[in-house]
């Protein structure tokens, strides 16, 4: 019976040999341990022996006997066991000679070591596959897997396959309904009723209620916040929330939302009821959450764009418009001021010189009428001395209050904020600002006096026009808004029931969740509950690198330390092997020229990465040619151009429904990264990439993408977007052997640092680096000390060094000439007093439990660090001047950083080549739209790389098996992001690939190998 949803590669694979075993793999299932090199000696024949011997290794891998033919093994496995009982590989081929022997043997090995027929285990299985089902997202190739794994390990002999994956198939069904019917069970019939009337289409409306609440705003402005806040009011209003689900795992929630969120209101009209009730009341509590996030996100930029930069721009426009007449008047008081102090105190007679001699020789300058009107004007335009340089800005804001004045009250009523005790005033005035401006007239002595400071005093109790007592309440209510923003920003301020703008103090591990995750932290980050041991080893190391640094400086010819600074001369360029130039002209031109469709096809079977892309409702497709739908809207999103180029209505595979119908239910964030991990594993494997890193080195920068519509997730910079647009950033991960490990969306171009750890916990696949690397505007001491204590080797490249500051931990030491440069002392007191906190950060971090953007905005208060902030930044500076040290006084590691922010800069040149639709703009007006596309571009940008190592190490190998002298020197040298060979333009032609890495290598001293013209 044929298994329609495993893998061509599951069934190749099960219960049989597919590919050679790995020496761990050997180590692991074919040694022989006592038990059996007893049971085997007892054999009389060599052959036999050696043939019991794998039959003991094969059960024990596959989880079978392969009884029917026992010699379809590796020889490499045969060589192995052979070795152990000294007999010769050879004599395998002889145990065949009796074909019962093999059954004898089986039967033996059963009952000795207590395996079980899958009847015996099927029950237990059974369980096991339940509990997965019910606590997880995993589909069922990947159960599947899981239920091979449980029955090698529980030594339960494999069944057939075909009924193997149908009970698996038959569990998660029965595991599926049962939730479905819990959850409906659940759910009051009240609210069954109203989930299921968002499916319908109201008179006069053009989509259905649950799309127009799945729909954020895209606006900035005060009437779409009006908007946004009666949307995330509307939501809550259906009582989802209520409903008790805590038995329902989280990932299932979040499995439901996903696909209620991205399916259409006729599919949900066709589930059957129970499961139409989860996912609907699953999609609206995810609403209720993302609804509060997407009225803050809108906050934040009305108040940053709309209101206060506008503003601020305005008032520095006022000011300009007042420098005219301000000159004037000070220079006619410059005058009289500089008459005054060339008057001599007496006269030749000594007879002192009177107040109306003084006045009487200014106004021979300057006429007193003129010289009073000056001082006026100073007084006009010069602020007093308790009003701060906000306050022309500030005055524009408070004309802008018709913008807020609509959606203060909403704010209020609908989101539930908290705060920490700092910002607690704040959120109590917000709470009675409603009532207040809602009146006439507001008394001084009725506002939150404390929180009305600098220029603000002035527009708020001062203001023009305003009777005695009484309150600008325009500025007033500016005032604590801009209040709530900063404390939002840094979140001191957060929503209850949001997401993003949530508390992340609250997604710390604490309490029995910490004690129980302590252990495994603290061993995967090796460190200790008790600091005092790490501490004094980084102290230690901190004082020994300062020694050989001091030691070595006088023959440092790059570094010096002159008045009191470090200097650093620029690194030249490095030079190269002398066949350097001629290898990688011959290697490069034997690259075989591509289109890209057929590149994403070959890349796809050769690393099998369309498995990776399930359905929305975790099901696996039975579509026909599937990998070329998937492909094609790869390319449709990675080069920005839409379906209309790769559409074709006479190819199945490749007309507008197909495509529409792949892009919508299968290609997210969650696939494309699943498929990238296929990517980044296929490519390690290349001999080529070995020469070029381990993949434990990785750096991390950001392309910066225009963004010419309506979206809340862009932000202004004229550098790179220009005066008139806004843009966003992505931020990717690219490790040492050039592979993408992920990357994540930043809205305008905020600090790469606040978002850099994120990514990295995030990556798609490969070992964890140990060393990131960034630019020189991503680093400070407490960026320093979170990816310290999370396991990585920070080392941005330092522009200009003579700005670092050195620390030190032993102040006694005399370090010689870097004497004057390490002044300033760490305080290991005060890790220590902080460390147990650190290091559930820490964790949670690790973990995925909070986000290192949320962290280091509540590390830190107006650019002042907290208590616990204070401790990282302190430990950070441990390593940053470790940092600074090194790269001081290691050329090497200079070079290793230059080089591989080089590769992230030529990474970045492709895939603005592959990305060159629509003028290289980014069109998507949410947030997880454009993850999505940027994700497919670097799943894009991946498959090109990998397609070049594959083609580079068949070059390598092809120039050195014709005698040229190939080094690792020079392999290492070679880059994978060339692409002048492929054509990424055109309509594109889905044409089925040759076998993977079988494309002829183009003869380099050919008269004509160029590129294809469009690619020119």
């Amino acid at each position: 019976m044929p298994v329609e949803y495993l893998s061509v590669e599951q069934e190749a694979r099960y219960g049989r040999f597919a590919t050679e075993p790995s020496p761990g793999e050997l180590e692991q299932f074919f040694r022989l341990d006592t038990r059996a090199l007893e049971l085997v000696r007892a054999k009389r024949r060599a052959a036999t022996r050696l043939g019991w011997a794998v039959q003991w290794g094969t059960v024990r891998m596959l989880g079978t006997f392969l009884t029917d033919d026992p010699t379809a093994v590796p020889a490499s496995m045969v060589a192995f066991v052979a070795g152990q009982l000294d007999v010769e590989p050879e004599l395998f081929g002889e145990y065949v000679a009796r074909p019962k022997t093999a059954y004898e043997h089986a039967w033996e090995i059963r009952d000795a070591y207590g395996y079980r027929d899958f009847a015996a285990g099927e029950g237990e299985l059974r369980e096991f596959l339940a509990a997965r089902v019910w606590s997880s997202l995993e589909g069922p190739r990947a159960l599947f897997d899981r239920a091979v794994v449980w029955l090698v390990a529980n030594r339960v002999l494999l069944p057939g396959v075909s009924r193997l994956a149908r009970m698996v198939a038959g569990v998660r069904a029965e595991e599926n309904e049962r939730l479905y019917a819990a959850v409906y069970e659940a759910t009051p019939g009240g609210l069954r009723t109203d989930l299921v009337r968002l499916l319908e289409v109201p008179e006069r409306r053009r989509v259905s209620e649950l799309e127009r609440l799945r729909t954020g705003p895209v606006r900035v402005s005060g009437k779409a916040m009006e908007v946004a806040l009666e949307r995330s009011r509307e939501v809550r209003a259906l009582g989802a929330g209520r409903v008790d689900v805590a038995r329902v795992p989280a990932a299932r929630w979040s499995g439901l939302a996903r696909y209620g969120m991205a399916s259409k209101a006729p599919t949900l009209k066709r589930l059957e009821t129970s499961r139409q009730t989860a996912t609907l009341l699953a999609t609206v509590r995810h609403l209720e959450s993302a609804s509060v996030d997407d009225a803050l996100d809108l906050l934040h930029a009305l108040m940053a764009t709309k209101l206060l930069s506008r503003a601020e721009r305005l008032g520095n426009d006022a000011k300009l418009k007042t420098l005219p007449a301000l000159r004037k008047a000070a220079k006619k008081v410059a005058v009289a001021v500089d008459v005054l102090m060339s008057t001599p105190p007496a006269d030749e007679a000594g007879e002192l010189v009177s107040v109306l001699d003084a006045w009487s020789l200014i106004e021979q300058a300057v006429p007193r009428e003129q010289l009073a009107e000056a001082i006026a004007t100073i007084a006009t335009f010069v602020p007093d001395e308790d009003v701060d340089s906000d306050a022309e800005w500030r005055q524009q804001l408070v004309a802008r209050y018709g913008t807020v004045r609509g959606f203060i009250r909403l704010l209020v009523e609908v989101i539930d904020f908290g705060a920490v005790e700092a910002a607690v005033p704040v959120v109590t005035a917000l709470r009675q600002l409603p009532e207040l401006i809602g009146r006439k007239k507001i008394g001084a002595a009725e506002v939150a006096g404390e929180l009305v400071c600098g220029s603000w005093r002035r527009l708020v109790f001062a203001s023009p026009g305003l009777p005695d007592g009484a309150v600008d309440k325009a500025a007033y209510s500016f005032c604590i808004l801009e209040h709530l923003h900063r404390g939002l920003r840094r979140r001191d301020i957060y929503a209850r029931g949001g997401d993003r703008w949530g508390d992340p103090r609250a997604k710390l591990l604490s309490g029995e969740r910490w004690e129980q995750a302590a252990p495994r932290v603290l061993r995967a980050l090796s460190l200790e509950s008790e600091p005092a041991g790490h501490l004094a080893e980084l102290a230690s190391a901190l004082h020994a690198a300062y020694v050989q640094v001091a030691e070595g400086l006088p023959g440092n010819t790059a570094a010096s330390v002159r008045d009191g600074k470090l200097r650093l001369q620029a690194l030249g360029k490095a030079e190269e092997p002398r066949l350097m130039p001629p290898f990688r002209q011959l290697v490069n031109g034997m690259l075989p020229q591509v289109d890209f469709p057929e590149l994403l096809l070959e890349v796809a079977e050769f690393t099998g990465m369309a498995d990776a892309f399930t359905h929305i409702s975790g099901a696996m497709t039975s579509m026909d040619d599937f990998t070329t739908s998937v492909c094609g809207v790869l390319l449709s999103e990675a080069c920005n151009v839409g379906l209309t180029p790769v559409a074709k209505a006479d190819h199945p595979a490749l007309t507008r429904a197909r495509l529409v119908q792949v892009d919508q239910g299968y290609v997210r964030a969650e696939t494309l990264s699943a498929a990238n991990a296929k990517l980044i594993e296929a490519q390690a494997k290349l001999d080529v990439v070995r020469a070029w890193g381990g993949g434990l080195v990785a750096s991390a920068d950001g392309v910066r993408f225009t963004v010419p519509v309506q979206t809340l997730y862009a932000g202004s910079n004229p550098r790179y977007f220009g005066l008139r647009h806004k843009g966003a950033t992505w931020l990717n991960v690219i490790n040492d052997q050039v592979m993408g490990l992920g990357g994540v969306v930043v809205p305008g171009t905020l600090r790469d640092s606040l978002f850099i750890l994120d990514a990295i916990h995030a990556r798609d696949g490969g070992p964890k680096p140990q060393t990131v690397i960034t630019d020189t505007a991503s680093y400070s001491d407490i960026v320093f000390g979170l990816f310290a204590i999370c396991g990585y080797q920070f080392s941005p490249r330092i522009a200009d060094i003579s700005d670092a500051r050195l620390w030190r931990t032993n102040t006694a030491a005399d370090y010689g000439p870097l004497q004057p440069v390490s002044k300033h002392t760490i305080r290991l007191d005060r890790v220590r007093a902080h460390w147990g906190d650190m290091l559930r950060v820490a964790g949670s971090l690790t973990l995925g439990e909070v986000r290192g953007y949320d962290l280091i905005r509540m590390l830190s208060r107006d650019g002042r660090p907290t208590g616990l902030g204070d401790a990282f930044a302190h430990y950070g500076r441990i390593f940053k001047t470790l940092h600074l040290l090194q790269f001081v006084s290691d050329q090497g590691y200079r070079r290793m950083i230059g080089a591989q922010l080089n590769v992230t800069e030529a990474r970045h040149r492709l895939a603005r080549r592959i990305f060159f639709g629509q003028r290289g703009q980014l069109r998507q007006h949410y947030r997880e739209g454009m993850e999505d596309q940027l994700g497919a571009l670097g799943l894009a940008l991946n498959a090109v790389v990998l397609f070049n190592s594959l083609y580079l190490d068949a070059a390598v190998k092809q120039a050195a098996a014709d005698g040229f002298p190939v080094t690792d020197d020079l392999i290492a040298r070679l880059s994978p992001l060339q692409y002048d060979h492929i054509n990424f333009f055109g309509r594109y032609a889905f044409t089925a690939p040759p076998a993977p890495g079988r494309r002829p290598l183009r003869d380099p001293y050919a008269e004509d190998h160029s590129e294809p013209d469009t690619a020119r």
